[in-house]
């Protein structure tokens, strides 16, 4: 084990190796001078080998842990009702930081933190799914902002990321790439997680490296994916330690949870039976006094009201009462369960000697809680983009299976804002800290000066590279792989390791997510809200809506007022004023403009653009919904020549899409079946007329949209995210004989769910239809499949 180093030599060592134009560095550094001798003979020569870089002697290992969707109070550590008794543990032996900020989204806030950078100089103003062609919001990684991974790896460190990786260009999320801008593209050695914005906890889409991989086990025999990635980080530390235990790493760890789908085994369910029937007013109060009791919060902070728009709990139905206190338990296990994974994680490292040596910094979420559940909230989520059913009734029909693998569900939007006390809003609202504080833990044994200590400097996810290069000695690159390298917006933490009274260093951070902002400066901030982000999805044009020089912009003086609890914008214009010309220099000075830049399909990058006509043999499988032929309110039809030799074959010929939306083309019993999944909600089928003859076949299925909608259509399209369904009339033929034929009431949408894939020969991920398991492959064999686009 390296022998960890006094703690003020490590502080001075780090902040005398922060940038400085004296010290320019570049990366990676050049080959050392062989060592060795070259005479004219063997026996007067010398041989070396080239040395690999070495990193300073004593510099930390380091991991960080991101939770996803986790507000403010959601954990018992910072005052919550979910147990979260590892990281209580964590704390215990650390600090506890209280105004620490995201972005207030997911994408945002991960490309800030592994940069170093503002997530708008990253290319990711907004989520790499609805990226836009413009700089800041392109999804672009830029080649100016290395990440955290590249530049220690090239001072010596190893590094490994797992779980949720939301920063790749979606069309570049193929089989072959391009992989510059994958994990492994950007200075992570090893990867092991998922691609999208959120997976199946029990049925995810998973890559280790660039290459696509299945989970090992079924749900029903104990897969959880949080359990899984931990298993895997275990392992690669196993591996480090066998190999080289004086070489020191850098672990990203970004669990999936507690994102939708709330994915928990149910027996941590059943230990929330009964705690949120007080309901989310209720829970505020009894949080805000934890927090108080615990001091995570000032003894003058004030509980904030109830936003516009959020019904009371008192007014609601014994039914709604009903499903919604079972949706918070199910999000409590789900972070209780995450909790518990990750002690998995540090207990290991614990084991192996190494948390003396290790620097650990835990995010606890990368925004607020998530309200995009809606008002009801959902057990289809990603449906509800498309518009799918969120009626009370209906979701009771389910209740005992939330959390199962049936379902994709979310919370109501009142447990988002009950898990942000004391502050206003929740994610996406990045105008307010309910969208934007998060609780950081530090641990790092022998180097913080106190233990179960709260620490209340200003501080922002771009500080966390500057603190991690200053505790490991590391001096910021001017040019990294012969690219000049934007300053580090970010400020080193260091400093308040060991003095709790250390001055914020970091003085001014502007906000922006969807055109909802905010400016904070010296104690201050004066932000903008938009729109209620629990209709972001399900209305696109409040979400999209101009007028941003008519947006109302609040005043806080938040070195006196913790929670924002009052607006001075009407007692002091001036200020507000001051701040709001500040903002604007600081958008123009990261790009920030234009405001909520609208993704345009018809301009987004892929390969599928402008073809009408795709082949695809044999052995395709995992292709994302990004790099295909968008079949979506679009007559079409699909060809595939198979060989069934034997006449007895079965299984999947073609599949796009699972268990919450998409379509299956399948022999099953000797008959020929297309299954249409409307967002696992409506499943309609085609089943042929006869047996699938022996030999050689060739089968057709077509669709022809029917563009005159029936109101009950309209209906459910009137709140989509993209009007990509529509009834139509469908066909299946056989060697030229139609064998089946119906009219499907709607039929598309499913390529906004963006978590599932197209397989040949099989249907990997959760199944389309539920007549099989997955993956059904296909016994016989899939020569070709064709998919033609109608004009």
């Amino acid at each position: 084990m390296r022998r960890s180093i006094p703690f003020l030599s490590s502080l001075l060592f780090g902040l005398a190796s922060m940038p400085a134009n004296s010290r320019a560095e570049v990366l990676p550094k050049p080959d050392a001078p062989f060592s060795g001798v070259v005479a004219e003979t063997r026996e007067k020569s010398v041989p070396a080998f080239p040395q690999p870089v070495q990193p300073r002697k004593g510099a930390p290992n380091v991991i960080v842990i991101l939770l996803d969707d986790v507000g403010f109070s959601a954990s018992s550590t910072f005052g919550g009702a979910a147990q979260t008794p590892e990281l209580d543990r964590l704390a215990a032996h650390g600090l506890r930081y209280n105004q620490f900020h995201t972005t207030a989204l997911c994408s945002p806030t991960r490309a800030s933190l592994l940069t170093g950078r503002n997530q708008h100089q990253v290319g990711f103003g907004n989520l790499a799914d609805i990226a836009t062609g413009y700089p800041a919001y392109n999804s672009v990684w830029k080649s100016e902002t290395a990440s955290i991974a590249r530049v220690l790896r090239l001072n010596g460190y190893s590094t490994a990321a797992f779980g949720k990786w939301h920063n790749t260009p979606l069309w570049e999320i193929s089989p072959v790439g391009p992989f510059d801008h994958w994990p492994t593209g950007l200075g992570f050695e090893y990867f092991y997680g998922f691609q999208a914005g959120e997976t199946s906890q029990w049925e995810p889409q998973l890559y280790r490296g660039t290459v696509a991989v299945e989970p090992t086990k079924k749900p029903e025999q104990g897969y959880h994916l949080t359990t899984d990635l931990v298993d895997d980080a275990i392992k690669w530390l196993h591996n480090h330690e066998a190999v080289a235990p004086d070489k020191p790493f850098f672990l990203y760890f970004a669990t999936g949870a507690t994102h939708a789908p709330h994915h928990v085994p149910k027996e941590w369910i059943d230990k929330y039976k009964g705690r949120f029937d007080q309901g989310w007013d209720r829970l505020r109060e009894e949080s805000f006094a934890r927090q108080k009791a615990l001091g995570v919060i000032p003894a003058g902070a004030e509980l904030t009201p109830r936003p516009e728009g959020l019904p009371a709990w008192e007014s609601l139905t014994a039914d709604q009462k009903r499903l919604f206190a079972r949706q918070m338990e199910v999000y409590s296990a789900f972070l209780s369960h995450t909790d518990h994974e990750v002690g998995r994680l540090l207990k290991a490292l614990g084991d192996e000697g190494r948390a003396e040596d290790t620097l650990v910094f835990y995010i606890v979420g990368d925004n607020g809680g998530s309200a995009e559940g809606g008002l009801n909230g959902s057990d289809s989520n990603l449906g509800t983009l498309q518009g799918s059913n969120t009626e009370v009734a209906f979701q009771l029909q389910h209740f005992a299976d939330l959390g199962s693998p049936l379902y994709d569900n979310h919370y109501a939007a009142g447990w988002s804002w009950a898990t942000t006390t004391p502050f206003q809003w929740m994610k996406q609202i990045a105008s307010h800290f309910g969208g934007t504080r998060n609780p950081l833990v530090v641990s790092w044994p022998g180097h913080v000066a106190e233990t179960q200590a709260i620490r209340s400097q200003f501080g922002h996810v771009n500080d966390i590279a500057p603190t991690i290069y200053a505790a490991a000695g590391v001096t910021f690159p001017e040019k990294v792989d012969g690219v000049s390298q934007l300053p580090l917006e970010g400020a080193s933490l260091l400093p308040s390791f060991a003095d709790p009274s250390a001055k914020s260093a970091h003085r001014e951070q502007y906000f922006e997510i969807f055109g909802n902002r905010a400016i904070y400066k010296d104690g201050w901030v004066a932000g903008a809200r938009r729109y209620a982000p629990w209709e972001a999805f399900t209305n696109l044009a409040r979400l999209f809506r101009g007028g941003f020089e008519n947006d109302k912009w609040e005043l806080y003086h938040v070195d006196e007022d913790f929670s924002q609890a009052h607006d001075l914008a009407e007692k002091n214009p001036k200020k507000l004023a001051e701040l709001k010309a500040e903002f604007d220099r600081e958008a123009r000075r990261n790009a920030v403009f234009p405001l909520v830049p609208i993704p345009d399909p018809d301009t987004f990058p892929s390969p599928a653009a402008g073809k009408t006509h795709f082949v695809l043999y044999e052995g395709v499988e995992r292709l994302p919904t990004r790099i295909l032929p968008d079949i979506s309110a679009r007559s079409h039809k699909i060809t595939a020549a198979i060989d069934n030799e034997d006449g007895g074959a079965e299984g999947v010929i073609v599949a796009e899409g699972g268990r919450h939306g998409g379509y299956s083309l399948y022999v099953k019993d000797g008959k020929l079946i297309y299954q249409n999944n409307l967002f696992g909600q409506t499943l309609e089928k085609l089943v042929a007329s006869k047996p699938l003859p022996r030999g050689k076949v060739t089968i057709l299925y077509e669709f022809d949209v029917d563009f005159s909608l029936t109101e009950a259509a309209k209906g459910l399209l009137s709140s989509a995210l993209v009007a990509k369904a529509r009834p139509g009339r469908a066909r299946l033929a056989v060697n030229g004989e139609e064998v089946a034929s119906g009219h499907l009431s709607l039929f598309g949408g499913f390529r906004s769910i963006g978590t599932e894939t197209l397989d040949i020969g099989k249907d990997l991920g959760s199944p389309v239809s539920p007549d099989y398991a997955s993956p059904f492959a296909f016994t016989g064999r899939v020569e070709k499949v064709e998919i033609d686009l109608k004009k």
